[in-house]
C-alpha cells in the first residue's frame, strides 16, 4: 500500500479587509482507495460492524469527498470523532482500521426492529431503493444494516426471516411470449395422447430442443 497522500492546495492572497481562507482537498492514491475496499469487504466477511461503518465513511470522506456535515447525519456521530478516524488514517494507513473484540452477545434487534423489519420486506425491495423486485438474504443483511445499524451473516439472515415468518422461494423461470392457455390445452390434451401412443408401440418419447454452436467447434 502506498502511503503517500498528495494534497492540493488553492492558496489565495488574503488583504486587511478581506480573509479568505485556504481551501484544501486530501486527494488519496488509487492503490490506497483500492486497500480501503479491500479492507471493507474483509469487514464484511468478518461480520464487524464498526469496522464496516468505520471504512465506509473513510471512503465516502477521502474517496467521494462527502461532505462532514452530511456524514455525521448519515451516521449519528460527532465531527470531532471523524475527524479522529481521518487523522488517525492520514497518519498510521491501514494499521489504524483495527478494533479489538470487545467480548459478549452480538446485538440482534428489538421487536420493535422486528416489526419495522417486516413492514420493510413486505413493501419490496424497489420501495426501499434497490433495484431488483426480488428479495435475497445478501439484501435484506444490506436493508437490515442500514436500517438498523446491526450487521447480520448470511446464515443468521435466513434464521431471523424464517423466525419472523418468511419462507424461502425458488422463482421458476416461464417464456413471456408462451400462450398460457394453449400450453394447458396442451398438457390436457395432446400429452396424454402422445403418452399412450408411446405406451401402445412401446416405444420412447424424445425432446428436441434448438442448440446453437460455434462454427469453430467446442
Amino acid at each position: 500500500m502506498s502511503k503517500r497522500v498528495y494534497l492540493s492546495r488553492d492558496i489565495a492572497v488574503t488583504t486587511v479587509q478581506e480573509d479568505t481562507p485556504v481551501s484544501i482537498r486530501i486527494q488519496v492514491s488509487s492503490a490506497t482507495v483500492k486497500a480501503l475496499h479491500t479492507k471493507l469487504q474483509q469487514a464484511y466477511l468478518k461480520d464487524d460492524g464498526r469496522l464496516v461503518r468505520r471504512t465506509t465513511v473513510l471512503i465516502d470522506l477521502l474517496v467521494h469527498h462527502v461532505p462532514m456535515v452530511v456524514l455525521c447525519e448519515r451516521w449519528g456521530l460527532s465531527a470531532s470523532c471523524l475527524y479522529d478516524w481521518q487523522r488517525a488514517f492520514l497518519l498510521h494507513g491501514l494499521d489504524s482500521l483495527v478494533y479489538r473484540h470487545s467480548g459478549g452477545r452480538r446485538p440482534k434487534l428489538l421487536p420493535r426492529q422486528k416489526k419495522r423489519l417486516v413492514e420493510l420486506i413486505e413493501a419490496g425491495p424497489l420501495v426501499v431503493g434497490c433495484e431488483t423486485a426480488c428479495w435475497n438474504a445478501v439484501l435484506i443483511r444490506v436493508l437490515i444494516w442500514r436500517a438498523f445499524g446491526v450487521l447480520y451473516n448470511r446464515q443468521s439472515v435466513c434464521t431471523l426471516l424464517h423466525n419472523l415468518g418468511f419462507s424461502f422461494q425458488k422463482a421458476r423461470f416461464v417464456s413471456d411470449h408462451l400462450d398460457a392457455a394453449r400450453r394447458q390445452a396442451w398438457l390436457q390434451a395432446e400429452w396424454p395422447r402422445i403418452l399412450r401412443a408411446a405406451q401402445r408401440q412401446k416405444g420412447l418419447i424424445l425432446f428436441e430442443d434448438e442448440a446453437s454452436f460455434a462454427q469453430w467447434g467446442s
